[in-house]
């Protein structure tokens, strides 16, 4: 009987041994959860909206000035070509140059009907 109880003790033994050991699963956990890295998108999104945002506001700035500078340059060549202008009335409304066309035209001079308009 002592064999067989170093038998039935054996068999245990080898039961005990050949039951899968259970080996510890340790989860690692990440350093960043899951907020810090949603926080950590928005952040990068809004980042990225903000500066596009301020891009494209320089751009729309840029494209009114450079319209800005087109409006003034065609203001000053019509105020330059209005003086012009005014000198050329101002020289055809000179006393000679009426008398002259006028002569051109046949018209004459009569002294008596010239009405002066005092100042």
């Amino acid at each position: 009987m002592s064999n067989l109880a170093h038998k039935i003790q054996r068999q245990h033994e080898e039961r005990i041994q050949q039951s899968p050991k259970r080996q510890l699963v340790v989860k690692k956990r990440s350093k960043i959860t899951l907020g810090e890295k949603i926080l950590g998108y928005m952040f990068i999104g809004m980042l990225a909206f903000g500066s596009i945002h301020v891009i494209t506001n320089h751009v729309n700035i840029y494209h009114v000035n450079s319209e800005i500078q087109t409006f003034e340059g065609s203001i000053e060549s019509q105020l330059k070509e209005n003086r012009e202008l005014e000198l050329r009335v101002a020289e055809e409304s000179s006393y000679e140059v009426i008398l002259e066309k006028a002569k051109n035209l046949g018209l004459t001079l009569n002294e008596n009907n010239v009405k002066n308009v005092g100042n």
